[in-house]
């Protein structure tokens, strides 16, 4: 079983995500994790796109169970066609930016002005990058039921949809017909 928990930066995809994976027993990932190299400082030498989605999907096969949090639109079809399940957080720009700002105090001692302009346009898809208007076309196309989230939830009632949405689908993929799956 595959899950993929995506949204704007801030929304708390990577947060569900961890959670999900430690309450099932599956492996975590984090596209960023990918999508980055990690030499000092972090997040400025992007990974090739191949080398990515070959050491992503290489990991998930290896993995099995896998709750994958971030963002996959135009990555592959190969990957992007492979989730069972498809979770979009959707949250309001001023609560995600306030996140953004603690988190990035946290892990760096500052707050990156360029990065916080890029989440803050999410809505509005003004810049380059992740929106929500390209993450909905990209969903659209998707082969798999997606469980759209709404608003500042406890992590807690954000863990039981998903379960409750897995109650459904698994027996559909264990029958290998989950494009027959509704939600």
């Amino acid at each position: 079983m595959r899950i993929h928990i995506t949204g704007a930066s801030g929304a708390g995809s990577s947060t569900l995500a961890i959670a999900l994976a430690r309450q099932l027993g599956w492996r975590c990932l984090d596209g960023d994790d990918y999508f980055w190299l990690r030499p000092e400082p972090p997040f400025e030498a992007r990974r090739a796109p191949q080398e990515r989605l070959a050491l992503l999907l290489s990991d998930m096969a290896e993995a099995g169970d896998v709750v994958l949090a971030g963002s996959v639109d135009g990555w592959g079809q190969e990957l992007e066609d492979a989730f069972d399940l498809i979770v979009l957080l959707r949250l309001g720009a001023d609560l995600r930016l306030q996140r953004l700002r603690a988190r990035e105090m946290q892990r760096f001692g500052a707050v990156d002005a360029d990065f916080l302009a890029w989440a803050a346009q999410y809505d509005t898809g003004t810049l380059e990058g992740r929106s929500l208007s390209r993450q909905q076309e990209w969903l659209a196309a998707r082969s798999c039921p997606v469980l759209v989230m709404e608003g500042d939830l406890s992590v807690e009632e954000r863990m039981r949809r998903v379960l409750d949405c897995l109650k459904i689908i698994e027996p559909c993929t264990q029958k290998d017909s989950r494009r027959d799956a509704s939600l």
